[in-house]
């Protein structure tokens, strides 16, 4: 069963105090005691000695396991009540506020999410009133990522209007959502009823989304691994070398490459592979005179055409 942002942060919340009151406690005990998985036990004990008692990186949470028991070795050192600065209360607060205004939240968390932000407007004093004096508004995005979390908790099927940027178009689709994941943007890993496939949808090209009263009911798929990046070219895939000024340096950190290296000039000659090098034509529209496509030769010349076609429906238009 897939399992959402919030209820992954309730257990390893729970799993927390659970383990300060069972020192050693057995790896399958706790696993049964949380209705989970010994991998995703794991999982969660990866992740928490990643958390501590300060934003700015104070005491971690030492907790190991041998595979059969599990430590946590310095719970009376992270176990003193949470000391906030101004900023951090601050912070706190107005991004309390701004997801309990999310569309979609569960009106249980809702709830939940607007007790705790009084209680820490009550411990902030002072700064808990200057917050009051700023706000967060999220993009449609926020709406997205709430309408997907709600539909993989209750196993609800989606309909989308979705923008594919490689096709220029928009598409109607229903998706059973399988997994909410972050990968530089916001992304939704689904079984897409159109394509019968595993698709993965960007959150902020989802144009319009409703939730169905139709079940999901995607079939059983092993989850990609993401350690590697979203995207992963495989040896076989066509090679691309894309020369980019200083302007263009960006695309050496968006794009997965197999070398950038140094222009006289600060710019760079980045060398990638892709299974669809057509799909870089909108890239080298968007690099403008800060990059050029050097080879495939065709590929090449199918930008620099692009380029003068939309130049000149530009000058047609003014």
């Amino acid at each position: 069963m897939a399992t959402n942002a919030i209820d992954q942060t309730r257990r390893m919340l729970s799993l927390v105090t659970y383990l300060r009151e069972r020192p050693g406690a057995h790896v399958q005990d706790v696993a049964r005691a949380f209705g989970i998985t010994e991998d995703e036990l794991i999982s969660d004990l990866d992740v928490l000695p990643m958390c501590g008692t300060s934003f700015r990186g104070g005491d971690l949470l030492d907790i190991d396991t041998d595979g059969d028991r599990i430590w946590w070795h310095n719970p009376d050192d992270v176990a003193e009540p949470l000391r906030l600065a101004a900023d951090e209360a601050t912070a706190l607060l107005v991004a309390a506020r701004a997801v309990a205004t999310l569309p979609g939240l569960r009106e249980s968390d809702r709830l939940a999410l607007v007790r705790a932000t009084a209680k820490l407007e009550t411990a902030a004093g002072e700064s808990g009133a200057a917050s009051s004096r700023l706000s967060v508004t999220f993009e449609a995005e926020g709406g997205v990522f709430a309408d997907v979390d709600r539909a993989i908790s209750e196993r609800r099927r989606l309909w989308l209007r979705y923008y594919s940027p490689a096709r220029d178009e928009l598409t109607e689709r229903e998706v059973d959502p399988i997994r909410l994941f972050a990968v530089g943007h916001t992304y939704m890993e689904g079984w897409c009823r159109l394509s019968e496939a595993r698709r993965t949808f960007r959150l902020d090209r989802v144009a319009e989304i409703r939730l169905l009263d139709a079940p999901a009911a995607p079939p059983e798929l092993e989850l990609r691994d993401l350690s590697a990046g979203l995207v992963q070219p495989a040896a076989e895939d066509p090679e691309v070398v894309i020369e980019v000024g200083t302007g263009g340096r960006w695309v050496a950190e968006y794009y997965p490459h197999d070398s950038a290296e140094e222009l006289p000039d600060g710019g760079l000659r980045i060398t990638l592979r892709t299974p669809d090098p057509a799909s870089l034509r909108r890239l080298a529209l968007r690099l403008g005179g800060d990059g050029r496509i050097v080879t495939p030769p065709e590929l090449a010349d199918s930008a620099r055409d692009a380029a003068r076609e939309a130049l000149a429906a530009y000058e047609d238009a003014v």
